[in-house]
């Protein structure tokens, strides 16, 4: 099974399914991550595509009735990505698996769509056998329900930075998975 098409039978929510993100998907991709805005990073319609080609791992998670309940890109180590939080996890030398950004909808957020979409991320990143997963969170402009979500799932801060031409301030996370070889 290749990363781009993990096992995703773990269990989901109840009316939540995850899945490989497909090309009748992106505009509505675009549309939440651009909701989101600035918890992430603005795509627009040009931005997508550029970012899916250094993805290793992009998902959906729908809900009732097939619509949008967010979604997770993930990139791999030695990519050529211009992310500055993404280079810096690559300066640090470990073997992670970076999630570039998630986004839920509001209308379906506490319903597991974001353990779900990590879920699958983990997953695939112990079965590569890498060391973590990593990504950051907004420290300046504040999330604190995101900063709040990643501890508890067990990730911790590695360092921090100013992004942006020092208009925001990230806290650099990740979350050690365990050595599959024990």
């Amino acid at each position: 099974m290749s990363p781009m098409s993990p096992d995703m039978s773990a269990a989901s929510p109840p009316g939540v399914s995850v899945r490989a993100m497909s090309p009748h998907h992106h505009a509505g991709v675009i549309e939440l991550n651009d909701a989101e805005v600035p918890q992430v990073g603005e795509l627009g319609v040009d931005g997508l595509a550029p970012l899916l080609s250094h993805a290793a791992l992009a998902l959906v998670a729908t809900v009732e009735g097939g619509k949008l309940g967010g979604f997770l890109v993930a990139i791999a180590p030695g990519e050529v990505y211009g992310s500055e939080n993404y280079r810096w996890f690559e300066r640090r030398g470990t073997d992670h698996l970076y999630v570039d950004r998630i986004a839920v909808a509001d209308p379906a957020r506490r319903r597991g769509i974001g353990d779900a979409l990590y879920d699958v991320v983990e997953e695939v990143a112990r079965r590569q056998g890498r060391a973590e997963v990593t990504c950051e969170v907004n420290l300046d402009p504040p999330n604190p329900g995101s900063l709040a979500f990643h501890e508890r799932r067990g990730f911790v801060e590695v360092g921090r930075q100013d992004t942006d031409g020092g208009t925001k301030t990230v806290a650099l996370l990740a979350k050690a998975l365990p050595d599959p070889r024990r």
